[in-house]
């Protein structure tokens, strides 16, 4: 099982992510391009650090929205947002192979990652991106996504994904931010939940019905509080359940 988390959320002096901390404990790291959050030095710091400890760099492409931290959703025409994912991709690439590494993979945040479920116009359009930025790099999604599966149909590697701290709904996407109980606080259930998913295949829903996931990496956010103590538990337990934690790219 891959560990991922978001990383490179600050801009300028204001930092959100404690982005050393985690990169101490996880395998990939999902930097943020420019568009919902990070900055230039921002990303060559992250992909600095991250090439120095062997975690695999992807680029976490997202709405043009600093303001809402790109959770907010938008009818981007296609063909701009194809632009811009592959322009996101190579910002962060320049950076990457300035550090000896190279972006293995993308993953839309927030709004994007969340429309790009069940939009066949906007997932189509993030794949035609990151097809025009080159690289064969593979895209990680929610198992059942519209995204993976133009992913799939484009040739790429399509990496299904699941989250420690998010809750599911009944039909196994994640409950919006915005409802109740959206956001898993509690750190033992956040690690109890991780390991189920890894052994078992499987987590509770919102609604208590058991929800199948298939997932080849687990995603624990890196803007929760306490991120990093919580990624080494959630690392630690998978370990100790006998999982393998490697990266998947």
């Amino acid at each position: 099982m891959d560990l991922n988390a978001d990383l490179g959320e600050g801009f300028g002096h204001w930092t959100l992510t404690d982005d050393d901390a985690l990169l101490d404990c996880v395998t990939s790291a999902n930097v943020a391009c420019g568009f919902h959050a990070g900055d230039a030095s921002v990303m060559r710091r992250v992909c600095d650090t991250a090439a120095a400890r062997g975690v695999r760099i992807g680029a976490q492409v997202a709405y043009r929205d600093l303001a809402g931290f790109g959770r907010r959703s938008m009818d981007v025409p296609p063909a701009e947002l194809t632009a811009e994912v592959a322009y996101q991709i190579g910002a962060l690439r320049v950076f990457a192979e300035a550090a000896g590494s190279a972006v293995s993979y993308v993953k839309p945040h927030g709004a994007l990652y969340n429309r790009a479920v069940w939009d066949d116009d906007q997932a189509a359009a993030v794949v035609e991106g990151v097809r025009l930025a080159g690289g064969e790099l593979a895209v990680l999604g929610l198992p059942g996504s519209r995204l993976l599966a133009h992913a799939g149909a484009a040739g790429l590697t399509a990496v299904t994904e699941a989250f420690a701290d998010r809750a599911y709904t009944p039909e196994g996407t994640l409950v919006p931010r915005g409802e109740p109980g959206a956001v898993v606080h509690d750190a033992d259930e956040v690690v109890r939940r991780s390991v189920g998913m890894a052994v078992d295949g499987g987590v509770l829903g919102a609604d208590g019905s058991r929800i199948p996931v298939a997932a080849r990496s687990l995603c624990v956010h890196g803007d929760t509080p306490g991120a990093a103590a919580l990624a080494r538990r959630v690392r630690a337990a998978l370990e100790a359940a006998g999982v393998t934690v490697r990266a998947f790219a």
